[in-house]
């Protein structure tokens, strides 16, 4: 069963209600007025008040010392951070990510699929002045991202059949421009090239797996040529980077 048909079959109206004020208030930093989360979801005031007042009672919203705004708390975050597969993942990857990000001088972020997506859960910032990095949480598109390129080039058979029938609609079957892409990926053991969102910023993408079959994430270093770094020509620079990246990615999955 996919997601899709699953919405359809299963209704509950009052956690739909909660689950719309969360994700309303999660992309609005400075709050919102009661008014203004009724107006947005365009839903009775009686019933928006009551699913609010739960929500606050419950710690996942708070409110305003002058109590006319609402916004959530970290409870949610704390929830996500508790689970225990991605706890165990992101401390073993952290010391071994803030470690590749001092000896490179550049960034790397650790993404892990999730519902036909693919989201940023570590990251480790560059030794250098200068960077480029995801925010922790960011969502990564399977089908148009170096990262999500990369998950779905070595997910096995069961993965992929469940990642996409979560994607839903046309996204369920891979377009054969993007299947000839993921063989490329799987056949070099890795992905690197330009990025597909910014200019001037190579991708460069590995794998962690665990028991060397089913991947559980992919590190991905925003690679940015470094003036003067050691190894002089910018392609020394990404092979050095690739080998780093890789050691980075093996000796996680050993943990």
């Amino acid at each position: 069963m996919n997601a899709p048909d699953t919405a359809v079959k299963y209704r509950a109206p009052a956690l739909d209600k909660g689950l719309d004020i969360l994700e309303l208030l999660a992309a609005q930093p400075a709050g919102m007025t009661r008014g203004e989360i009724v107006r947005a979801l365009d839903r009775g005031p009686s019933e928006i008040y009551r699913m609010i007042e739960r929500l606050v009672a419950r710690g996942y919203v708070g409110r305003s010392v002058e109590g006319d705004r609402y916004a959530l708390t970290i409870k949610l975050f704390q929830l996500g951070s508790a689970f225990p597969p991605l706890r165990r993942l992101v401390a073993q990857a952290q010391p071994l990510m803030d470690l590749f990000a001092q000896d490179t001088g550049q960034s790397v972020h650790l993404v892990t699929p999730d519902l036909g997506q693919s989201y940023v859960v570590a990251q480790a910032s560059s030794s250098s002045p200068w960077e480029f990095r995801l925010r922790l949480g960011a969502e990564l598109d399977l089908f148009t991202t170096g990262s999500g390129q990369t998950l779905l080039a070595f997910m096995t058979p069961a993965q992929l059949e469940h990642t996409l029938n979560m994607r839903g609609g046309a996204e369920r079957e891979i377009p054969s421009p993007l299947a000839t892409a993921l063989e490329e990926i799987r056949l070099a053991g890795y992905r690197m090239a330009p990025s597909q969102q910014l200019v001037g910023v190579s991708d460069i993408s590995v794998p962690v797996a665990t028991g060397g079959q089913d991947i559980v994430g992919v590190l991905t270093c925003p690679f940015l040529p470094l003036v003067g770094a050691k190894g002089s020509s910018v392609e020394t620079q990404l092979a050095d980077c690739l080998s780093a990246l890789q050691n980075t990615a093996n000796r996680i999955a050993l943990i």
